[in-house]
């Protein structure tokens, strides 16, 4: 089957762009150098296409209810406007999907989960939401969603819309207008920088993107891919599932036990509840010549014996040096931790640090 293309494919094919098969579309993955995508949001502006997304809309008079029945926490404590990370996990605690959650109107929610696994999660969704009175819509196809991360986005677009940007604060959303369109607005995003996404109708996203790129180019707005985006998102210690996420894997041992609430009753508490981390994902930092790439081993100091496993690794290009997340056993997890990455054979000195690697001024 063909790749999906989004309603931006011929923007970004007017634009250069080299493309991917990810997730079931085809995505722009960078238009020119990856560095200078990468150095534009963490210096200026970046604008994504994300519109291979899933867009999960959950109504009715028990949705609060429901999601909490399937969700490691509980999305009805949210205020209206409010989002929240939340995680779908297998009876046995494996990580089916991450996901944010919007809670738009008392009993409406968003669910955004990722684009490979959008068709599971709306699968376990409608079990899950058997007993209960709500609807669940799947408007991926639907839907445009546009991104805006960097220092200069709440600028670039406060040109482009009467609503007071000041209001929407982090893991926040609200219905504007961008552009003269109507639009959900979110204070959300994946790169550790502040920033938006804009969910729109399909056939706006050209025209939204247009108007964004007009409005920012004076201020350093530049397009970017897929591998810029994983590159940010790995300088900000953020998991990708596929990676540092899958069903082998429970929140605990990702780091990410903050986001389990046990004390309401959902898919996998059970199992969540009893179990011990068998290890741990950790920030590495490279301390000899070489790049961590996915899939390589990891040993201990002096050791080739793998203990664990890279998950995501590059050069960071703020930082300038060669970093990765990786699963080790927990004993071995404590910061300042001396390991090695086995890099075509030779063994790179590697330390554990604390995540995230990269955290943008103020936070």
């Amino acid at each position: 089957m063909d790749p999906q293309r989004t309603a931006l494919h011929e923007v970004h094919a007017g634009l250069g762009a080299r493309f991917t098969e990810f997730g079931g579309w085809e995505m722009p993955v960078r238009y020119g150098s990856i560095i200078d995508e990468h150095r534009a949001v963490r210096e200026a502006a970046g604008l994504f296409d994300l519109s291979h997304m899933g867009e999960l809309w959950v109504q009715g008079p028990e949705a609060g209810t429901a999601l909490a029945a399937a969700l490691v926490n509980e999305p009805a404590r949210l205020a209206v406007g409010k989002a929240g990370y939340s995680l779908l996990c297998a009876p046995d605690g494996g990580v089916i999907d991450d996901l944010i959650v919007y809670r738009m109107e008392h009993e409406r929610y968003l669910v955004v989960p990722n684009a490979s696994n959008r068709e599971v999660v709306s699968s376990e969704l409608e079990s899950c939401f058997r007993p209960y009175t709500v609807d669940l819509t799947d408007e991926t196809l639907t839907t445009s969603l546009l991104a805006i991360q960097g220092p200069a986005a709440a600028g670039i677009l406060a040109e482009l819309t009467d609503f007071d940007l000041g209001l929407l604060r982090n893991y926040t959303a609200t219905e504007a207008k961008v552009a003269s369109l109507p639009v959900l607005l979110a204070r959300t995003g994946y790169t550790g920088e502040d920033g938006f996404e804009i969910f729109a109708r399909p056939d706006d996203g050209p025209t939204l993107w247009a108007a964004l790129a007009d409005a920012g180019r004076p201020r350093g707005l530049t397009p970017c891919g897929l591998a810029a985006r994983d590159t940010l998102r790995l300088e900000a210690g953020m998991p990708l599932y596929g990676n540092e996420l899958d069903r082998g894997t429970t929140p605990h041992e990702a780091g990410l036990g903050w986001a389990v609430k046990l004390d309401h009753a959902f898919i996998g508490r059970d199992a969540l509840a009893v179990a011990e981390p068998r290890k741990q994902l950790v920030c590495l930092v490279l301390r000899g010549r070489g790049i961590a790439r996915h899939g390589y081993p990891v040993a201990r100091a002096g050791e080739t014996e793998p203990i664990g496993v890279v998950t995501s690794g590059s050069q960071s290009p703020t930082l300038g040096e060669a970093i990765a997340m990786a699963y080790v056993p927990p004993l071995d997890a404590a910061a300042g931790t001396m390991l090695a990455v086995i890099v075509r054979g030779a063994a790179v000195p590697a330390e554990v640090v604390p995540s995230p690697f990269y955290r943008r001024a103020g936070r």
